[in-house]
């Protein structure tokens, strides 16, 4: 979950005004992760989340190296999202994007959304270069569309599209991105919608609302010159949505609990503030991310006193 968090299109957008306070939203692999492989990752046992023996990543990647190739073609496709999913679980994401790859012709959007989120992990990897990071950002939005298009029931492809689409913003223009901020929360509440459970989808949502909500005067005024009525939410709709997510899945994301008490901190509860960032604060560090949550917990922590 080290990477860079997905909602840039706020801040970014409008970027070009001088002083701008709202802090660039991070890219994040958090929104990778789902409750069974955050379950896995934090006790060790991540061969439960396929079901089969807990062998170690390096243990599972030696026993893939005795089966032939021939055995991996011609694997069904229950087994190849299984080897997906495990490679996926391990942090293997150049593995994982050649793998799905073979699959890119699908017509399941069980492989296109996965290969749509290998796409941009790849994207996401440092010293990435810019015109192929380019590429994969654009590659990611098409295997995502195609997902949905298959299966526009499918919860994870409209999650996927969404943080896609996000990413895109990114090399079309302020007007272009401003305007995909509406159709990203019409997929997330979608996703949402599908699939109550979810928690990633929730916390992002709630992310999509507090970055909106944080926007100060002179930013609101920059998209109101290019949409007569810009995207708008509250502190109150975002709370909402961390809360819920920590409902579904209790302390699944140390991010969810900094938003938390950032959201509370922006409402002027001190008392909450205090509660979630602490709970943020003593996260177990599991990922790089974690390390950079519990900093600023810790920073915010000292200037509440």
């Amino acid at each position: 979950m080290a990477s860079r968090l997905l909602f840039r299109f706020v801040s970014r957008t409008l970027s070009s005004v001088p002083g701008s306070t709202v802090t660039a939203i991070r890219r994040t692999r958090w929104l990778n992760l789902t409750t069974s492989r955050k379950a896995a990752i934090q006790d060790g046992r991540v061969g439960l989340l396929l079901g089969f023996s807990a062998f170690s990543c390096l243990g599972y990647e030696a026993y893939q190296q005795l089966k032939s190739s021939s055995v991996l073609h011609a694997a069904g496709n229950e087994e190849v999202m299984e080897q997906a999913d495990y490679l996926y679980s391990c942090a293997e994401t150049q593995k994982l994007y050649q793998l799905l790859l073979q699959h890119k012709d699908s017509n399941e959007a069980e492989f296109l959304w996965r290969l749509a989120r290998a796409s941009r992990d790849l994207s996401l990897l440092p010293d990435m270069d810019p015109q192929q990071k380019k590429k994969l950002v654009f590659e990611a939005l098409e295997y995502a569309k195609r997902a949905l298009e298959r299966d526009d029931k499918c919860f994870a492809a409209h999650k996927w599209y969404a943080v896609c689409l996000s990413d895109v913003g990114d090399y079309e223009g302020t007007k272009v991105k401003i305007g995909n901020s509406y159709i990203i929360r019409e997929h997330l509440e979608k996703a949402i919608e599908l699939n109550p459970k979810d928690a990633t989808s929730i916390h992002i949502l709630g992310y999509w609302c507090f970055s909106f909500a944080a926007l100060p005067w002179y930013q609101r005024k920059v998209a109101a010159a290019i949409f007569s009525s810009p995207p708008q939410s509250t502190y109150k709709e975002a709370l909402d949505f961390f809360l819920k997510a920590e409902e579904v899945d209790p302390n699944f994301y140390s991010k969810n609990l900094l938003m938390l008490g950032r959201t509370y901190l922006a409402m002027n509860d001190k008392q909450m503030a205090q509660f979630w960032l602490t709970k943020a604060k003593d996260y177990p560090a599991h990922t790089l991310e974690d390390k950079e949550v519990h900093r600023e917990a810790v920073e915010l922590l000292k200037k509440l006193g």
